[in-house]
């Protein structure tokens, strides 16, 4: 990052700004005399609890909010302009030519039935006055250099053929396409692993060198934190409560609530000689120093396994060829354990959770669960299995019906299945609210009216709505900033082992996966290349894999920044084949007990 200095003109000055939303008792403020600014070059952080204000402070920049039942006072200046003045015709032009965003969920900001090519094109030439011809080619170089792979085969797909990583990849190229003044980047490496999230920070960083670009950068992730901004803004419940330069926070944070933010970041290593998963460290709330939690019940050997996968193979044929999602993965899983799948954005984790819980048909293989292939099964015995084989999903937006309440999406699956009444019902989702940290009063809101965070754990709490016995956890908590993070963390580890529960728990975390796992399987174009106890993967990493993804996990600690490896050079290898090719028979060879790794080929 460049200097900033200080007598130069803000990019971006937020001055007294409140912001309120209309509700039945009239207007309420929901951020309070917000004052932040952002210099040319100048990367700043804004930080806090789900809820606390972070993407409402970016909406009202980029005046996003609805017109009618919102309001924001104070000044929002662009280069000295006031954006409260602006007029919308004008603001149009200013959003996504001077002020480039990268939304928190890129499925709900994509246009479904356009194509990828034509929505990143069509910015290009509403604000970089280019052809469609020229505004494609700049597309394909956008694309490349996000690192999507097979980027001019993907050109003209559409949003829901790419998985969660690759859309926030689509998300940035799009905000980057017209070279803007201002990014705001809301969550922009959530749904990325940490490979793709290095690569993503270095670029973000490149961008910002080649174009002295501001950037104001919200995140619950205190390593990205750590590694990127100048000066940090510490949100709580739509207060300011500190700003100030990132390593003078880190080091020796003023406000109570800061050192519980910083006292509840998960970090690799901290495990010691564990053997099971560790809860969270609990945060004492008046000091905010922690205490590292205990160590969970380790998992009988004996015991018979829920889940059993045996060569799972899922392919999808395109009009070119065929994407081989997932080849040849076999593992199982025992009552009250955790497998972790790990591995980059694409690689196949989330197709493999998908096609055990039978979203997806499998093209080949066996998946038993309970002792019954579910491969073979029809609708009747899926809707049976499904009582104890639940999947919390990576985006909650996309899962929950916006039509209704989340109180019936809650009550849905206990009603369809007939396990109880209505009344009984909704006491049920009153608890289960609670279980997982939201209010018993939520359940009449509708999913549009909570926080990304908020509705992670409204799908976390309709998943244990049947009492299942095997959870597959898409990135369950990937979308939470750090302290609910510990404790939605340590809710599904005490879930865990008051009914034995099993999690296939997918993530791109690995300080959470460290923590929460028995065992760790990783992933690499659609194969499991390594795969062995929790300690044998982190401790003797054996994949060339396995140790770029431990190695690339940002460090919370501003004073050791750039010590992240360098960014990959070589292009993602694309999992698209041809329809004749026939995938070769991997062989493994054991390092030690339970561990194994994939011979070099």
């Amino acid at each position: 990052m460049t200097d900033t200095t200080t007598t130069a003109r803000p990019v971006l000055s937020v001055e007294n700004l409140t912001t309120s939303f209309k509700t039945a008792e009239g207007w309420k403020a929901v951020i309070r005399d917000i004052s932040l600014h952002v210099d040319a070059g100048e990367t700043v952080a804004i930080v806090g609890e789900s809820g606390s204000g972070k993407s409402v402070t970016a909406l009202s920049t980029m005046r996003l909010l609805p017109p009618g039942r919102s309001r924001s006072q104070g000044r929002i200046l662009l280069e000295g302009r006031n954006l409260l003045e602006a007029s919308e015709a004008e603001m149009r032009s200013v959003r996504g030519g001077a002020i480039g965003m990268i939304f928190q969920e890129p499925m709900t900001s994509l246009n479904p039935v356009f194509t990828i090519g034509n929505q990143i094109a069509e910015a290009l030439v509403l604000h970089r006055d280019m052809s469609w011809k020229e505004a494609e080619a700049e597309t394909l170089r956008l694309m490349e250099r996000v690192r999507i792979p097979a980027a001019k085969t993907r050109l003209h797909e559409y949003p829901h053929k790419f998985s969660g990583g690759m859309r926030q990849r689509v998300m940035i190229a799009m905000a980057l396409a017209c070279r803007p003044k201002l990014l705001i980047a809301d969550e922009p490496t959530t749904a990325l692993d940490v490979t793709i999230q290095a690569e993503i920070l270095h670029l973000l960083r490149e961008l910002q060198r080649e174009e002295n670009m501001g950037v104001l950068f919200i995140t619950h992730d205190m390593g990205v934190v750590a590694e990127i901004a100048d000066r940090t803004v510490v949100m709580f419940r739509g207060d300011m409560i500190e700003t100030g330069k990132t390593a003078e926070i880190f080091a020796a944070p003023k406000a109570v609530y800061t050192r519980s933010l910083l006292a509840s970041i998960p970090r690799l290593g901290t495990m010691g000689a564990a053997a099971a998963p560790k809860r969270f460290p609990e945060v004492d709330a008046s000091t905010g120093e922690a205490v590292d939690g205990r160590e969970m019940t380790p998992v009988a050997q004996t015991a018979e396994p829920i889940l059993k996968v045996d060569n799972l193979t899922v392919r999808f044929d395109l009009p070119n060829g065929r994407v081989h999602a997932v080849e040849n993965v076999s593992f199982d899983l025992r009552p009250g354990e955790t497998l972790s799948l790990v591995g980059e954005s694409g690689c196949g984790k989330s197709t493999t959770g998908r096609a055990i819980i039978r979203l997806l048909t499998p093209s080949a293989g066996s998946i038993v669960i309970d002792g019954k292939d579910v491969t073979r099964a029809g609708m009747g015995e899926l809707r049976t299995m499904r009582r104890t084989s639940q999947m919390i999903f990576q985006d909650p937006f996309a899962s929950l019906n916006p039509r209704i309440t989340v109180g019936s999406a809650i009550a849905e699956p206990m009603l369809a299945h007939g396990l109880l009444s209505r009344r009984n019902a909704k006491e049920r989702v009153a608890e289960l609210l609670e279980q997982v940290g939201l209010s018993a009063a939520m359940a009449d809101r509708h999913p549009h009216e909570f926080s990304g965070g908020q509705r992670q754990r409204i799908s976390i709490a309709r998943a244990l709505a049947l009492n299942p016995k095997f959870i597959v956890a898409d990135e369950a908590v990937s979308a939470l900033d750090v302290s609910v993070k510990a404790q939605v963390s340590n809710l599904l580890l005490d879930l865990q082992e008051k009914h034995g529960l099993a999690y296939l728990f997918i993530s791109h975390d690995m300080a959470v996966v460290e923590r929460m796992s028995h065992r760790v399987a990783v992933m690499f174009l659609g194969e499991i290349v390594e795969i062995g106890p929790r300690a044998a993967i982190f401790d003797n990493p054996q994949h060339p894999y396995t140790r770029r993804l431990i190695s690339a996990v940002p460090i919370p600690d501003p004073s050791r920044r750039g010590r992240t490896p360098p960014p990959l050079t070589e292009e993602i290898k694309s999992p698209v084949r041809p329809f004749d090719y026939v995938a070769p028979k991997r062989s493994y060879r054991e390092v030690s007990p339970g561990h194994f790794v994939q011979d070099a080929h």
